[in-house]
């Protein structure tokens, strides 16, 4: 089973549902125990930075997170939920995001509208586990005004291109996440939740 973790914030079911689609047994969950069985977690996130991580904190699934990844547990974060993975967010000052990958969150320097929504291509590293089966120039869905940057290049799994290049995913062992929304990117987003998926029940099955 994998877990998506309830905390309170915005439209969750979305991803359940897309995992579901894909017959995939996924339940939204706000039990720690049940997380902690799981054989894989996801982190969606919507709205605002500072409010996610109070709810997130105040859900009593903050320390779910930060067990599923020292454990090596297959972990998916999703646009908010990719941003709470840092340091910190300039959205939030003085707000500490969950300090697992070394960064910060800030707001995209362009020209260009915000929040940028809409679908874009991305420029996919080879090697990727989580894009496999996904061509370079691939088109995903967005919506977001914010976007980290990790103090290590290496972890950055996909880029896009919003007035300058932006950090669209990360990848770091069992540990991916992603700035746009997957569940809403149609077939590419698909394969890439199916990839995550297979992910778990290959760990499972070790």
């Amino acid at each position: 089973m994998i877990a998506v973790l309830d905390y309170g914030i915005g439209n969750l079911r979305s991803a359940e549902k897309a995992l579901q689609h894909l017959g995939v047994d996924a339940a939204l969950t706000t039990d720690p125990a049940v997380a902690r069985e799981a054989a894989g977690v996801v982190l969606p996130g919507v709205g605002a930075f500072g409010r996610c991580m109070e709810q997130l904190r105040e859900s009593g699934l903050e320390p779910v997170v930060h067990d599923a990844v020292e454990a090596g547990k297959p972990f998916l974060g999703i646009c908010v939920g990719m941003q709470m993975l840092f340091d910190s967010s300039e959205e939030a000052p003085g707000c500490k995001g969950l300090g697992i990958i070394p960064g910060e969150v800030r707001r995209l320097v362009t020209t260009e509208r915000l929040p940028h929504m809409g679908w874009n291509t991305l420029e996919i590293r080879s090697g990727s586990v989580l894009f496999d089966g996904l061509a370079d120039g691939s088109w995903l869905y967005f919506v977001h005004s914010y976007a980290p940057v990790p103090d290590d290049e290496a972890v950055v799994a996909a880029t896009t291109e919003y007035g300058g290049p932006v950090v669209a995913a990360i990848e770091q062992g069992s540990l991916w996440a992603t700035q746009f929304h997957p569940e809403k990117s149609a077939a590419n987003g698909m394969r890439l939740l199916k990839n995550f998926a297979e992910a778990c029940t290959a760990q499972g099955e070790g």
